[in-house]
């Protein structure tokens, strides 16, 4: 077989299928539920979007970002059509992964997981570090200390020695991956609620000092400040795909994952709209400062009640999503480095499960370690942004990779339909083309300088390791 017919050799949907839940010296366990699928996908979306995100949004689009985060979310929603159905055609832990290894070949798969392992790796040491200075702001206020630089930074920045509190959060979240997936399904659903809980409250106080005529005029900056929000606001709504990650450990992963995934776009984008109406209502758009981003919400909450008190319960939900973001985001690392290693593509010990507690122990601790230095020990910088291209690719293959598979096997049962196609999968390819599109050049040549490492990989290891290539004979 020729080298390009072995890149782009597709592996067999049913294969992929069987080998759903199976893992080395055991098997996953299917414990997670509708409710728990969809709050794992709410977790890693619902973060620190909307206590960042929304204070830099609001000066580029005024009361009509409301307006983008419906927009945003649209764009979202054509990405997560095409996850739901390939979702409940194929569903098992790989993600995009597993799905662009089913349309589109073992390169292409690659080059996905290796976004992927990007995208998760890189954004969640970036959440903890983020995790450590909002807790710092919640001790502020509540008991009026800080925790000293050195254990709060990373080396180099600010005077910092060791970042402490990010690696705190990563080995807790650690600690509960590896107790098992029903019970980091349990702390997670608890983390949600609590966020959602603080969310509500902020809107309610907000709402008591609400003020129609902060909505006048709508939109002064434009269609062009609507859109440019709209492009900003985008990334809050990226992680409504990681129930893809858990399909091999739900209890009817077919119907569940589809709806999973749609269910969580609903609930985000309901949530944001009411806080970005709630927070225009109480505050003129003119007053939200983009340079104070993090304490915007807490602010709001102050003013509307001359009290402290209120910011502090807001602080708190900042602490609480942090944690959920990073859970949620260390499990869908996980999972993807298993469904990569037992094709493999990566080492063995990734896909070893531990028969007590039926989780891939060593892949935890190896993702832990890995998270644990770069939280702690490096600053992240411009690295961070390059996420973005990582999960926007991983959407646009998934775009593409349901078109491939309808038209090469119509005959696969699928428990969810992608409404106007092939309509609905183009556009969203197009649209995650055109974000990526507007991304700094800096995110770029980083993107590039990692995917250039990715490949060396591949040649030097996943290329001559890969069970599907070793099924061909010379």
């Amino acid at each position: 077989m020729a080298l390009t017919q072995r890149l782009l050799r597709t592996k067999p949907t049913e294969q992929i299928v069987a080998e759903g839940g199976h893992g080395e010296g055991g098997d996953l366990r299917r414990t997670m539920t509708l409710w728990q699928l969809t709050l794992f996908s709410v977790g890693a979306t619902l973060g620190t979007g909307i206590f960042v995100i929304l204070g830099q949004a609001v000066p580029k689009a005024g009361p009509a970002v409301v307006l983008s985060f419906v927009l945003a979310a649209i764009t979202a929603l054509f990405s997560a059509l095409s996850y739901a159905e390939l979702a409940g055609t194929i569903p098992v832990s790989g993600s995009s992964y597993s799905y662009a290894y089913a349309t589109l070949g073992e390169l292409v798969a690659w080059v996905c997981g290796w976004c992927l392992m990007l995208e998760y790796a890189v954004s969640v040491a970036a959440v903890a570090v983020g995790w450590g200075e909002y807790l710092n702001s919640f001790l502020h206020d509540l008991f009026g200390w800080t925790l000293p630089a050195a254990i709060t930074h990373s080396p180099g920045d600010k005077g910092g020695v060791i970042n402490l509190t990010a690696i705190l959060i990563v080995v807790l979240c650690s600690w509960l991956l590896l107790r098992g997936a029903s019970e980091s399904a349990t702390a997670n659903t608890i983390f949600v609620m609590i966020k959602v809980v603080v969310l509500v409250f902020f809107c309610v106080v907000a709402f008591t000092a609400f003020e129609s005529g902060n909505f006048t005029p709508f939109a002064p900056l434009g269609v062009a400040g609507i859109t440019a929000a709209a492009s900003q606001v985008f990334f809050s709504y990226i992680g409504f795909d990681a129930a893809s990650t858990a399909g091999e450990e739900a209890k009817n992963p077919k119907r569940d994952l589809p709806l999973a995934i749609l269910f969580s776009l609903l609930i985000v984008t309901v949530i944001y709209v009411f806080v970005a109406v709630a927070a225009i209502g109480a505050m003129p758009w003119t007053e939200f400062n983009p340079e104070s981003t993090e304490a915007s919400l807490s602010v709001i909450v102050n003013q509307a009640t001359g009290a402290t008190w209120p910011g502090i319960i807001v602080s708190f939900g900042a602490v609480i999503a942090i944690a959920s973001v990073v859970l949620t985001v260390m499990y869908g690392q996980t999972r993807i480095l298993f469904a990569m290693s037992r094709d493999g593509l990566i080492p063995r010990i990734f896909q070893k499960v531990n028969p007590r507690h039926q989780v891939p122990v060593a892949n935890t601790l190896i993702v832990t370690g890995f998270i644990v230095v770069l939280a702690g020990f490096i600053p992240l910088g411009q690295l961070a942004e390059a996420t973005s291209i990582g999960t926007l690719f991983a959407f646009f293959i998934v775009n593409i990779g349901v078109i491939v598979l309808r038209y090469r096997s119509p005959e696969l049962p699928r428990t969810f339909h992608v409404p106007l196609f092939p309509f609905f999968p183009i556009l969203g390819a197009i649209l995650c083309l055109l974000v990526m599109a507007g991304l700094a050049g800096v995110t770029w040549i980083a993107f590039g300088l990692w995917m250039l490492f990715g490949l060396i990989c591949y040649f030097l290891y996943g290329y001559r390791h890969s069970r599907l290539n070793t099924e061909v004979t010379p």
